[in-house]
């Protein structure tokens, strides 16, 4: 199963891509993730991206794309991979492709989730975590049990992004909406897109997405 994961900032991506992860026992690739580990183990790919990062510049297209051509190489990939967050434009979904018809690879669906962006929007700027843990909480939806105190490790110290704040999360929004849209139909001619209704519940999209992927094993 090789899948590509498109949504924006604070869909559900991450939650969604480690269900998939573990249900179908493929590997989930995070290119940001995937950056940092190839300029730690200082290969020649993260030499070279490393060197364009200090300089201030965004690593190009075909670098990342090579990244991800040696990751899918590994063992935990032999029975698929997701992509999450990755590609981001069209130029990058044409390079994608290019590398995938060069090892003999078929894209198997991308999952697009479809959210409201204002409610999102609402989620986001509402989102603290405790300041020693991580253990993420919201001012609406997802309060500790004792307020104040962390449930994981009992802190009274908590913080919150500076970006997550409703006019930030909205133009991050507006970015990912101007860089994403090509996509969607650039995916839907090669009748490999699939929208998800990212506004249920975590349980009702995994539920959806679940029943899109046994379709795709189906009718392979």
């Amino acid at each position: 199963m090789k899948l590509v994961f498109l949504g924006p900032p604070g869909a559900g991506k991450g939650t969604q891509s480690q269900h998939l992860a573990q249900e179908y026992h493929i590997a989930q690739i995070s290119t940001g993730d995937m950056l940092r580990a190839e300029v730690k183990a200082e290969s020649e790919i993260g030499k070279l991206a490393k060197k364009i990062m200090d300089n201030g510049e965004l690593v190009p297209d075909d670098l990342i794309v090579s990244m991800i051509q040696n990751r899918i190489q590994a063992d935990d990939c032999k029975n698929g991979f997701i992509l999450d967050g990755f590609p981001r434009s069209l130029g990058q979904a044409e390079a994608l492709d290019k590398m995938f018809v060069s090892q003999g690879l078929k894209l198997d669906a991308v999952l697009s989730l479809d959210v409201d962006e204002e409610v999102l929007a609402e989620r986001i700027s509402g989102r603290y975590s405790c300041a020693k843990c991580g253990a993420s909480y919201h001012k609406q939806f997802k309060h500790p049990k004792v307020i104040g105190v962390c449930d994981s490790c009992g802190s009274t110290e908590f913080v919150s992004r500076a970006d997550d704040n409703k006019e930030t999360v909205l133009a991050r929004l507006e970015t990912y909406r101007k860089q994403t849209a090509p996509l969607l139909p650039y995916y839907q001619e090669k009748n490999c897109l699939y929208a998800i209704n990212g506004m249920k519940s975590v349980e009702d999209v995994t539920k959806d997405i679940d029943q899109v992927l046994k379709k795709i094993k189906v009718s392979n």
